[in-house]
């Protein structure tokens, strides 16, 4: 058996909590000899830190850090991630979509030589809209991670937390964890598991925040914006000189000019694609400075649990 260390990000989810808990402890026993289970609350609106107070009160094996204010899901991740004491990491939802019954078939899969093992959902339980903006992120992944698995990446992930030295200076408020990890290692695996649907609250990932990671997947940690750039301005130059022998040629050989209406339209299309360069060089630009101030991924307030204490064992 493993010593596991279970990451979940909360953010308004105090309903969920207690049954997360309660079934974790019936499988951690029975597939780890140490293991530790960090919440990592993300200035929840409602009382999550609560819940998470008593139950830190009641299950030794239980630590909890509290940000300073809502800093996303994968910043919460990669808190927990460096807070990590065990040889395995496992991260999970915290609205009990993720059944930790599976967990198991995660670290079989570890054990066939791989570093990183996603649980791909056998079908997913959110609604179209959710759905399609998932797809979109996860293309906007694979051009960020360079591996064909980013088609199949999910928040339900396994993974060897020595991987976590390639990253251990990373301080850049916009992070993606699944990036991060193609930092040290190109050995991914995704298997299938049991989604289940959400019984208790609502989805805090929105489509806005989901079209907004894929943003920053892209401007963050990828070139590819500043190539499509490239590539719009090369193909709108060569059209602009065909426009150019166009206009000279019905001159010479006609003895006419092409009219303002012409001559409008490809100023616009011109103007167009040189301001769609400079918006995405902007972005770029703009992440520079951000990260010259120096500004942290995360900022704890409050922690609970003591990492001193004796590791639970199953």
């Amino acid at each position: 058996m493993k010593n596991l260390s279970i990451i979940v990000p909360v953010y308004n989810s105090a309903l969920s909590l207690a049954e997360l808990v309660n079934q974790l402890s019936q499988v951690l026993p029975t597939i780890a000899s140490q293991y530790e289970l960090i919440f990592v609350e993300d200035d929840s609106r409602d009382s999550s830190w609560d819940v998470i107070r008593e139950l830190v009160s009641r299950y030794p094996w239980i630590r909890a850090f509290k940000h300073m204010r809502n800093y996303g899901q994968h910043n919460a991740l990669l808190c927990g991630i460096r807070h990590a004491r065990y040889e395995y990491v496992v991260t999970m939802d915290d609205d009990l979509q993720h059944p930790p019954s599976e967990v198991i078939k995660l670290l079989d899969k570890l054990d066939e030589g791989y570093d990183v093992v996603y649980g791909r959902p056998q079908a997913e339980q959110h609604g179209f809209l959710r759905d399609m903006a998932s797809q979109v992120t996860k293309l906007a992944l694979q051009s960020a991670m360079g591996v064909d698995v980013a088609r199949n990446v999910s928040a339900f992930r396994a993974f060897r937390t020595h991987l976590r030295q390639a990253f251990g200076s990373y301080e850049s408020p916009y992070v993606s964890i699944d990036v991060l990890l193609t930092w040290g290692t190109t050995r991914f695996a995704a298997i299938p598991v049991r989604h289940e649907p959400r019984r208790l609250g609502v989805s805090n990932y929105t489509l806005s925040k989901l079209i907004r990671h894929a943003l920053n997947m892209m401007t963050g940690f990828s070139t590819l914006p500043l190539q499509i750039a490239s590539i719009i301005g090369f193909v709108l130059t060569i059209f602009g000189i065909l426009v150019l022998i166009y206009a000279v040629g019905r001159t010479l050989f006609e003895a006419s000019v092409p009219g303002f209406p012409f001559l409008a339209s490809v100023i616009a299309i011109f103007s167009g694609a040189q301001l769609f360069a400079l918006g995405i060089i902007g972005e770029y630009i703009a992440r520079i400075h951000v990260r010259s101030m120096g500004r942290p991924a995360s900022v704890v307030r409050e922690a609970l649990g003591d990492p001193s204490d004796s590791p639970s064992e199953g």
